[in-house]
């Protein structure tokens, strides 16, 4: 997967620049514990507001150990790991964004404002959040979806199951329970633009706002189904746009409805979300389910048939 290469280059970039510029002002430190190697003679007097400041901040012995051991050393060893492809290696480097700014936020409290340490704080922060990206993007590419391998889909032409995908994890879902009821399939679309990261924040601006978003016609007559199952993704904790439109365009034609949420939360169910679908279709669901999905793998489900 091409994003999981680039964004792994790009964690070891930082963990290389991060880890070898720590060596190398270590190594200054330690060489002339009196800073004056690395242009930080004067500063040491700011050091003294640290607690044991009379025993480890006398010269720069303890803070260019401690540098060495806390971004140098680790930083170096997660660019080792991420040069291996070895697992957690993402986990490390983003945690090493973390401990950046952590060190840098000491900095903020015992030095004036300078730009150096500002610097620093974004380069931990650009760590951590390229670190994310690596993580959630290496998860994403062990996501397999093949549909050839349901093959009782259509079987029972009584019911029909409808749904919303854009990273196929809620695709996965809906191919699963048409196959288990040999259910046929139709997929809501849009003309929107909603592949890749600009994509999701689309949806997810839609989703705040509690806005439907225009999809294409609707080719499929719901009202001949005597079973309507929606399967949507659960976007900003209500239902995702597309399937909203599709509600409106389909209210008042459905003769039994059931709703499948698909979120990533543990503690919530999102029923309220059925209650919106209800709302717009001007019916009431005989079932809900809320099914927790972690990156195409399901964590646990939870059925609910209403009197």
């Amino acid at each position: 997967m091409r994003k999981v290469f680039i964004s792994r280059i790009i964690m070891i970039f930082w963990t290389l620049f991060i880890g070898i510029g720590a060596v190398v002002g270590a190594t200054g430190m330690l060489v002339a514990p009196d800073g004056s190697s690395i242009g930080m003679k004067e500063a040491l007097s700011y050091f003294q507001v640290l607690p044991f400041a009379g025993l480890l901040f006398q010269d720069y012995i303890f803070p260019g150990i401690s540098l060495l051991l806390i971004n140098g050393i680790p930083n170096l060893i997660a660019a080792y790991l991420l040069i291996r492809n070895k697992k957690m290696s993402g986990l490390l480097a983003c945690s090493l964004g973390i401990v950046l700014m952590l060190w840098i936020t000491i900095q903020f409290v015992i030095f004036p404002f300078n730009l150096t340490s500002t610097t620093y704080f974004f380069f931990g922060l650009l760590q951590f959040l390229c670190g994310i990206a690596y993580i959630t993007f290496e998860k994403q590419s062990k996501f397999h979806f093949d549909a050839s391998m349901y093959q009782n889909i259509g079987t029972n032409p009584s019911i029909l199951i409808v749904y919303f995908s854009r990273s196929g994890y809620t695709k996965k879902i809906a191919y699963e329970k048409a196959n288990a009821l040999g259910a046929e399939l139709y997929e809501i679309t849009t003309p929107e633009r909603i592949k890749g990261f600009f994509g999701f924040a689309w949806l997810g601006r839609f989703a705040m706002h509690r806005w439907p978003m225009r999809i294409n016609p609707v080719t499929i007559d719901v009202s001949k189904y005597e079973r309507v199952i929606i399967v949507t993704p659960i976007h900003v904790w209500t239902v995702a746009a597309p399937v909203k439109e599709f509600c409106q365009e389909c209210k008042g034609k459905m003769k039994h409805v059931e709703y499948t949420v698909v979120h990533f939360r543990k503690k919530h169910n999102f029923f309220a979300a059925c209650d919106i679908m209800d709302k717009e279709l001007q019916t009431k669901a005989e079932v809900r389910e809320s099914i927790i999905c972690k990156y195409g793998k399901i964590k646990a489900r939870v059925r609910v048939r209403l009197p």
